[in-house]
């Protein structure tokens, strides 16, 4: 068999723990995600092997068809994936498929799961800023006329956001395809998905600034309890656009936005 020819994910698998060279087998994408698999989902595998070991394996390197995609590394790179690095989420929430370690395979995505303390605070204080960023600008832009800036400026906030809401709670954000399936299995502390949900949902369709800034305010008072006050005070009296001019329908947090006809995700 080669690595053009057809190989299906069992035989893989049945192949690879055959050979003590591997280490550990792990399965990521949607076939690690419960529910998110299609007729079109592949079996994205990483294949670890024992630093320094040699084997016929390697000459799958790069296969890659409808069925399976391979990643053959060794375990110091293993590792390393991700961190950081767009891999970092895929890997947080994959599967264990093989771990002849003892645990360190589980170990090793366990920590890219978590990001250390400093290093959450420090990504917090960058995307806060940026949030702040694109929120002042979309506000400006509604305020001057400008509606499509003013849409792209919103939508472009809530990218920012989710990197905040996940670092704050020391995660790497998830794909969006995967934002969904993430909240309702690991919903972030203080905040209801479902309306929190609506809210990121209403503002990249429409841009509204109402909503924009009754969100802004929720996000303000998290970040300002998790010690960002140096980021949000260097806005000065720019805070006073990006805040509530009148009351808001309730908490994002709390209470309801059923006032702003969010009932269900979108």
């Amino acid at each position: 068999m080669t690595a053009q020819e057809h190989l299906p994910y069992d035989a893989f698998v049945e192949l690879a723990a055959a050979d003590p060279a591997v280490v550990g087998l792990v399965l990521k994408g949607s076939q690690a995600h419960e529910g998110m698999t299609t007729e079109h989902s592949d079996h994205d595998l990483y294949v670890i092997l024992a630093d320094g070991a040699t084997t016929e394996l390697t000459r799958f390197t790069g296969h890659r068809t409808p069925e399976l995609d391979l990643v053959i590394l060794s375990l110091d790179r293993f590792r390393a994936a991700g961190m950081p690095g767009f891999e970092r989420y895929a890997l947080a929430r994959s599967q264990i498929v093989l771990d002849r370690l003892d645990g360190v395979i589980a170990q090793i995505l366990a920590d890219k799961a978590r990001l250390a303390a400093d290093a959450a605070f420090h990504e917090a204080d960058a995307w806060l800023d940026a949030y702040a960023n694109s929120l002042y600008r979309s506000v400006k832009n509604d305020r001057d006329g400008h509606a499509l800036a003013a849409r792209l400026d919103a939508t472009d906030s809530i990218r920012f956001l989710l990197e905040l809401l996940f670092a704050l709670d020391r995660r790497p954000r998830p794909y969006n395809k995967y934002l969904e399936w993430e909240l309702a299995r690991f919903p972030l502390p203080g905040w209801d998905t479902e309306l929190l949900l609506g809210a990121m949902n209403h503002i990249s369709a429409t841009g509204d600034v109402s909503t924009q800034r009754c969100l802004f305010a929720q996000v303000e008072v998290a970040a300002r309890q998790a010690g960002h006050d140096a980021v949000l005070d260097a806005w000065g009296e720019d805070l006073h656009l990006m805040r509530p001019q009148r009351g808001c329908p309730g908490g994002l947090g709390t209470a309801t936005l059923a006032a702003w006809g969010f009932h269900n995700r979108p």
